[in-house]
């Protein structure tokens, strides 16, 4: 289906499943339940038609592009929002630009962090629901439910099965409310997934929120390219509303429809979420990591770097990273935003990256710190450079771990080799080359009085970071 554009969303933080999960790295781009990430799960999902239109936030634009090229995958396109506005000013940025591709484009707009372990059935349901938009309409999949569930939205349909006009939207219920939906058979869970014409939506969006159309509108017809991504104009996408697309167009539309579906699918939005759909041992534990369960049930256990072990538990959610641990009850596992808040609050940086931090050019991972001193483990790629830069408040010692390195100080070049090592004086003009065929690796040792990620002054960059 040369028109059909599958559109991944991949603007969400994440923040129930920290500290997993973090603003700067969230779940998307996570191997939550596969040897892909969610991300690259979403793009294999849908087979025979054209690469996705993938739209994210600055900060990802790198990740995404990186995980998607590591399947095969180069987008149709790569929208860059400039701020956050929702679902519904994302989707538009797609439709606007599927139209330049193809008048009659037909999109199939996905969340970038869902899981659908049916993907045969999932894809059967796409071709029907690809059959609707045909015709103009908007249709949304809602899952069957299978039990009580609170922190989904709901649609009630018209009809219990097939394809069926929406009677309404309603809100997260409480859990005696949500019940009585599972009972009745005529509410499904609201997926956040879409199928319609490009032309379809932007007519819906044009007439019930004309200040959206006209703001997106905007902003991508003075778009800069900026390599391989669409950088819209942040003054006039600002001012489009910040609506979710239910709120803004299929709530209002009489030409939305409902498609069920029971495709094994899943948000992914909390650690119980997860327990429930990862294979569990005789005991109903899942362990993600090197763990040792004694004597304990319905537990999942995660761990990044160290040997966990539990003895006499049940219903518990143990999650360790390099620099966090999380311990909780399965039940209140909802509760984890109120330590995103408190990290927020704090000025904390937990939540916003992980120790390791992944840049187009490789890794670092900050293996020690203490006053006046930082130490990281750095990896270049083959190829791959460092921005040219300095600092005002800090110098360098890089040796050499592995690999072969180009130094360049205040434009003299150096070439290192295993063992080697060399010193990067406070406010020197560095940059930092891998020439070789495998990964550099190499530690980093920073002093000086301010240690901060902001403490740098690009002059030239491959990557177009200021």
């Amino acid at each position: 289906m040369s028109r059909v554009y599958p559109v991944i969303l991949s603007g969400g933080s994440g923040t129930r499943l920290w500290p997993i999960s973090r603003k700067h790295y969230p779940k998307q781009f996570l191997k939550l339940t596969s040897n892909y990430t969610m991300l690259q799960e979403t793009a294999l999902r849908l087979k025979g038609f054209n690469n996705p239109i993938a739209v994210c936030n600055e900060s990802h634009r790198f990740i995404l592009a990186e995980q998607l090229s590591g399947i095969g995958k180069k987008p149709s396109a790569l929208i860059l929002e400039p701020v956050a506005r929702n679902t519904a000013p994302a989707i538009a940025l797609a439709a606007f630009q599927a139209q330049k591709m193809n008048d009659d484009a037909i999109l199939v707009v996905l969340a970038a962090d869902h899981v659908i372990s049916d993907e045969d059935a999932f894809q059967k349901a796409v071709e029907l629901a690809v059959s609707e938009a045909e015709k103009g309409s908007l249709v949304t999949f809602g899952v069957v439910p299978n039990k009580a569930e609170t922190g989904f939205g709901y649609i009630q349909a018209t009809e219990k099965e097939g394809v069926s006009a929406i009677k309404r939207f309603v809100e997260k219920p409480d859990f005696e409310t949500a019940a009585s939906y599972v009972d009745s058979g005529d509410y499904f869970w609201n997926s956040g997934m879409f199928v319609f014409k490009a032309s379809s939506f932007l007519n819906e969006l044009k007439e019930h929120n004309s200040d959206m159309f006209d703001a997106v509108n905007a902003s991508l017809d003075n778009a800069d390219s900026d390599l391989d991504f669409i950088r819209v104009k942040t003054d006039d996408f600002a001012k489009s509303p910040s609506d979710s697309i239910d709120y803004a167009i299929m709530e209002k539309t009489s030409n939305g429809v409902v498609l069920p579906i029971n495709v094994g699918w899943s948000d992914v939005g909390s650690f119980s979420a997860l327990w429930e759909v990862l294979d569990k041992d005789e005991n109903g534990n899942v362990g993600l990591g090197d763990i040792k369960y004694i004597d304990s049930k319905n537990c999942l256990v995660q761990s990044e770097n160290q040997f966990v072990a539990t003895i006499g538990v049940e219903d518990i959610v143990v999650v360790g990273t390099k620099d966090s641990v999380l311990v909780t009850k399965r039940d209140r596992v909802q509760d984890v935003k109120a330590v995103v808040s408190h990290l927020e609050a704090t000025g904390r940086t937990e939540h916003l990256l992980h120790r390791e931090v992944h840049r187009p050019w490789g890794k670092y991972d900050s293996i020690d710190n203490g006053n006046r001193y930082q130490v990281k483990r750095i990896t270049v790629k083959p190829g791959a450079s460092l921005s040219k830069q300095m600092h005002h408040h800090r110098a360098e010692h890089w040796i050499v771990v592995s690999g072969t390195a180009i130094v360049e100080i205040n434009d003299k070049e150096t070439l290192l080799c295993e063992n080697q090592s060399i010193y990067i004086p406070l406010g020197a003009t560095h940059r930092l080359t891998n020439p070789g065929k495998v990964q550099l690796e190499l530690i980093e040792v920073q002093s000086g009085s301010y240690l901060g990620e902001d403490d740098i002054v690009r002059f030239k960059d491959e990557y177009g970071r200021s």
